[in-house]
C-alpha cells in the first residue's frame, strides 16, 4: 500500500503552494499548521534545502469522527499535505493516504472517515492541474465563507 497521494503540479512553488492552500479550503480543509522545511532546516542546521512546506490540514468534523472510533488517532492527525520545489516550472504536492489511519491502527471502524478524508484531498490535488496549463483555480468569496463555515464546528447547528 502507497502512503501518498501525489500530483506534480507545472507551476512555480509559490503559485503552487497558494492554490494548495485554496483548493484545501473548497474541500473543507483548514490549515491548522503550516512548517516551512527550507526555513527551519536553514535556521537550525546551517543546511539549504529546496523548498518545502508541510500543511497540517483539518475537517473538524472528519477529525471528530475519527477520534470518536479511535481516540489515539490525534497521532496521526492532522492530515500532512507537502508542497515541494521540483524545478522553477514544476512543483511536488503530496498528502498522506487517509486510509494508512485504518491500516496502522487496525480499527476498520476508520474506513469510512479515511474514504471521504480520501475522496476531498483526491478533489483537493485534482483541482491543481487544470486543463489550461498555468491557471490558478480560484475560489469566490462565496465558497471561501461556506468552506470557512464547514471548518468552524461552532457555525454548526443540530
Amino acid at each position: 500500500m502507497s502512503y501518498a497521494m501525489t500530483v506534480t503540479v507545472n507551476r512555480a512553488f509559490d503559485d503552487t503552494l497558494q492554490a494548495t492552500r485554496e483548493s484545501l479550503l473548497a474541500e473543507g480543509f483548514g490549515v491548522l499548521t503550516e512548517i516551512d522545511m527550507k526555513a527551519t532546516m536553514k535556521a537550525k542546521l546551517d543546511v539549504d534545502i529546496p523548498a518545502q512546506v508541510i500543511l497540517g490540514a483539518c475537517r473538524p468534523p472528519l477529525a471528530l469522527a475519527a477520534l470518536e472510533v479511535e481516540p489515539s488517532v490525534g497521532l496521526l492527525l492532522p492530515c500532512n499535505v507537502v508542497v515541494r520545489y521540483l524545478n522553477d516550472d514544476a512543483t511536488v504536492v503530496e498528502a498522506l493516504d487517509p486510509k494508512v489511519m485504518v491500516s496502522l491502527t487496525h480499527n476498520e471502524a476508520l474506513s469510512l472517515v479515511a474514504d471521504e478524508a480520501g475522496r476531498r484531498l483526491t478533489a483537493a490535488l485534482a483541482a491543481l492541474t487544470p486543463v489550461l496549463a498555468g491557471k490558478l483555480s480560484t475560489i469566490t468569496p462565496g465558497q471561501r465563507a461556506h468552506a470557512t463555515a464547514l471548518n468552524n464546528p461552532r457555525s454548526h447547528h443540530g
